[in-house]
């Protein structure tokens, strides 16, 4: 799969000047990364080169980092998509989406392969080697709502908002996001999700297994705090083994799923022995 198919720590983590350019910030602390959102004056509107500088940050991370937090600067984990990306101006240094598409000088296949690109900036997120916290305050509309779906774990304070707000702009959820979103709540709460682009709180998000965590908007920090200590607290190995087998059990039969978990449960035996022989 493809967000499999990164190589950590092969090339540069991105510059201060590219975090800044992109709206985000990067602080990577031994095995925790966290980054955070950082356009406060657009509310942390995103734009293509915050999802290609995330892509970047995937693929450069140090291979010892294990967990990932998602947050947005303030009271507000993400407005969406910069809508100036919309227009034909686009936003200062980068295309836009729609340029020469009403006159058909655009190239449709263009246009697709930098869509691709941009979802690169969410499906590293998924990395069996990695566990992925979306820590979200405020509101998380439609790109927001993608990428905390990309994160395996969602942690909310109880003024969270969810929306996918892609519909009503005559537009399609294009981030990654309608596979999670069917796969947590099943399609027909997706269509009236999606369709209706109505938000949805942070304790209907609980009650719909959106949320992993709600807790007050002054607990929010510990709460991810609390949940990067458990996880740390695991085997690392044995975290990677077991969330590989997760995310293959839905398209596995009982048998493939019973023959994955055996072929796994092999490997994690063997490097325990061989951890504990004499001389290791």
């Amino acid at each position: 799969m493809a967000q499999d198919a990164r190589e950590p720590g092969k090339q540069e983590l991105p510059t201060e000047e590219e975090l800044t350019r992109a709206g985000l910030r990067l602080a990577v602390e031994g095995a925790v990364a966290r980054i955070t959102i950082s356009r406060p004056e657009r509310r942390n509107a995103m734009t293509g080169r915050t999802w290609t500088t995330l892509a970047h940050i995937g693929q450069a991370l140090p291979g010892d980092v294990r967990i990932v937090v998602i947050a947005g600067e303030g009271d507000i984990f993400s407005a969406g998509i910069d809508l100036n990306m919309f227009t034909p101006e686009g936003v200062d240094g980068e295309r836009s989406i729609v340029a020469g598409l009403a006159d058909g000088s655009a190239d449709e296949a263009d246009l697709d392969a930098y869509i691709s690109e941009l979802q690169q900036g969410f499906l590293w997120l998924r990395r069996p080697d990695l566990v992925t916290i979306a820590a979200v305050r405020g509101h998380a509309i439609g790109a927001g709502f993608q990428l905390a779906l990309a994160c395996d774990l969602r942690i909310l304070a109880d003024d969270a908002r969810f929306c996918m707000k892609e519909p009503a702009l005559g537009l399609v959820p294009d981030l990654t996001g309608t596979k999670p979103l069917v796969d947590i709540v099943g399609v027909h709460r997706a269509t009236e999700i999606c369709l209706t682009a109505r938000k949805v709180g942070a304790e209907e998000s609980r009650e719909l297994g959106l949320a992993t965590l709600v807790v007050g908007v002054d607990e929010l920090e510990g709460a991810v705090d609390d949940a990067v200590a458990g996880l740390m607290a695991t085997n690392p190995d044995a975290a990677v083994a077991t969330k590989a087998l997760l995310q293959q059990a839905a398209g596995n039969t009982l048998e493939e799923q019973c023959a994955a978990e055996r072929k796994a449960q092999v490997g994690r035996l063997t490097a325990l022995a061989k951890a504990m022989a004499p001389g290791a």
